[in-house]
């Protein structure tokens, strides 16, 4: 089955905008984000401005991003990624579900998980 051309298109927008932010720059979301964008995570806020606000003090602001597989279908994209920080190199696995709306994201979730000692997880965590 392939991806229909609107999945296709949000994918590439979303890692796109992922590779930016990893990169370092932040402002990449001002596009990206709907004005009235809705935030799922608990303690984060909805509402552009407010979450880039946020996620700039955030430590993902600051960390490494090492993106391990994107799969997207219509409206919503799915990013499975590996967050480590100098203080934390075993760091945490992270999967995000986006939903677009016309070229912007629109709502976010996401499971956060710390990634365990190797010899807890024999087969890998990613």
């Amino acid at each position: 089955m392939s991806e229909t051309s609107q999945a296709a298109r949000n994918k590439q927008l979303v890692v796109d905008g992922f590779t930016q932010f990893a990169a370092g720059n932040i402002d990449v979301l001002r596009t990206l984000l709907r004005e009235d964008f809705i935030e799922h995570s608990p303690g984060n806020p909805s509402g552009r401005e407010a979450f880039i606000a946020f996620i700039a003090q955030a430590p993902v602001a600051r960390a490494r991003l090492d993106l391990k597989r994107v799969i997207a279908d219509d409206d919503h994209v799915v990013m499975h990624y590996h967050m480590t920080t100098p203080d934390d190199p075993r760091g945490v696995a992270v999967v995000d579900i986006w939903r677009l709306i016309d070229g912007q994201i629109v709502e976010h979730w996401d499971a956060v998980q710390p990634v365990p000692e190797a010899a807890q997880i024999p087969h890998g965590m990613f």
